[in-house]
């Protein structure tokens, strides 16, 4: 597995001389950098510490509790509260609950054209899942027996083209019925089933978990996405692919290239623990490179050493070779099997796969075309479904290598870094 550059020291100036004081009196103290009373935090504990006893030591009342994948909780901690939990042994992350990445809106986007009866998109078609003995594409429903969780906006539940076998709500909207259109077009690139109808998935019939993390406003905070990290993990035995079309910048923390520990407890980011934990667990997550045309190494959970991370080509004939058009009036422009102009890059990225104007699942039964590489992502996802099908049991680092030595290979045109990453296929899976 490539080794993902670890960067990004953060640097804020001081706005006031209020601010610089309150920032010299904490450095002083040895509590780290200054902060806000009364505010919302991610506290980790180590491993064996009784959260139940911490929280009633210092009279502290959570939000929730996370058991899985950390020993933690979130609660609003005034100042003293604060400063008790910062020099507590216990205690190995201190980190405010902040929006960590915001779902990209595609409300109302383009009608995807292809209605009845079923057509593959091209995304599907360039990665070879027509030709892929496991995905088994003939029209007829024979459903890959692999479970998958889409860490999103929820997944249209009722749609006749996805096996939507559960979830849960991470982000008090009591449910997880998709209503942005985000996670359900996610889920549909992933395993839409063989059938008669609309689209097809990488690994058809694929048993899709909907977990809501998205909040009315469209974002996502630290504590929901641990939420449904934690739920993963929980439910490894059941769980075995992980998606995550989502990036954001780092914000509070560092990428430390250490599962989130920090020399400063405050530095720490509880998500790559998190994440760290699930994929220790037995879950392969796959994540998108994001669409700020940067390098992804400021990105999370891009930047991770544990995810498979994607960015996105554009693919105008579903095929090899790069003799198509370019892509049509009203998508992004690009030649046909060239780096999306929009798509992270970097050391950080593993794979690539097509993102550009690729036809997927859609609320309320319809379907819908879109772009990013949050739908590059979950077309690696179902690579890896595939892969699990024929090795169950294997470890996401494993997974990752099957992926990367079936790949192929780069470099993209286009690509503006150094770091040749292939495009996924799956034609031998």
């Amino acid at each position: 597995m490539r080794h993902k550059l670890t960067r990004w020291q953060r640097s804020r100036s001081m706005a006031s001389i209020t601010l610089a004081l309150a920032l010299m009196l904490a450095l002083l103290s040895g509590t780290g950098t200054a902060h806000a009373a009364s505010r919302d935090y991610i506290v980790m504990l180590k491993p064996g510490v009784s959260v139940q006893g911490h929280l009633k030591t210092l009279k502290i009342t959570p939000n929730r509790v996370y058991s899985s994948s950390t020993n933690g909780y979130e609660a609003v901690l005034n100042d003293t509260q604060y400063q008790r939990v910062l020099s507590s042994s216990d205690v190995t992350i201190v980190s405010p609950n902040t929006v960590v990445a915001t779902v990209p809106s595609v409300k109302a986007p383009p009608a995807d054209p292809v209605q009845p009866p079923q057509s593959p998109s091209n995304g599907v078609k360039r990665i070879g899942a027509l030709s892929s003995p496991t995905a088994a594409i003939d029209g007829v429903d024979t459903r890959v027996g692999v479970d998958v969780a889409i860490i999103d906006s929820g997944v249209d539940i009722a749609h006749p083209d996805l096996n939507v076998a559960g979830g849960t709500d991470c982000s008090g909207k009591n449910g997880f019925q998709d209503k942005e259109g985000h996670g359900t077009l996610v889920a549909g690139f992933v395993g839409a089933i063989d059938n008669s109808i609309g689209r097809v998935g990488v690994a058809p019939g694929a048993r899709i978990w909907a977990l809501q993390v998205a909040n009315n406003a469209g974002t996502i905070t630290d504590g929901a996405l641990l939420c449904a990290v934690d739920w993963v993990t929980a439910h490894a035995s059941t769980i075995e692919v992980a998606n995550l079309s989502m990036s954001g910048p780092f914000g509070p923390h560092e990428e430390t290239g250490n599962c989130g520990i920090a020399a400063k407890k405050a530095d720490g980011d509880p998500i790559h623990a998190a994440i760290c934990a699930s994929v220790a667990a037995g879950v392969t997550y796959v994540v998108g490179a994001g669409n700020d045309s940067v390098d992804s190494s400021g990105r999370t959970p891009a930047a991770y050493d544990e995810v498979i991370t994607v960015s996105a080509i554009a693919d105008s004939d579903g095929a090899p070779g790069g003799i198509g058009p370019s892509m049509p009036s009203g998508c992004p422009p690009g030649a046909d099997d060239t780096f999306a102009f929009f798509s992270n890059f970097g050391a950080d990225v593993d794979l690539a796969a097509p993102g550009v104007c690729i036809g997927s699942t859609y609320l309320g039964g319809s379907y819908a075309i879109s772009s990013g590489t949050s739908f590059a992502s979950p077309l690696v996802a179902g690579a890896a479904a595939l892969y699990l099908s024929t090795h169950p049991g294997a470890s996401p680092a494993n997974v990752q290598a099957a992926l990367l030595a079936t790949a192929e290979p780069g470099p993209i045109t286009g690509d503006p870094d150094a770091f040749p990453e292939g495009i996924v296929n799956v034609a031998g899976l």
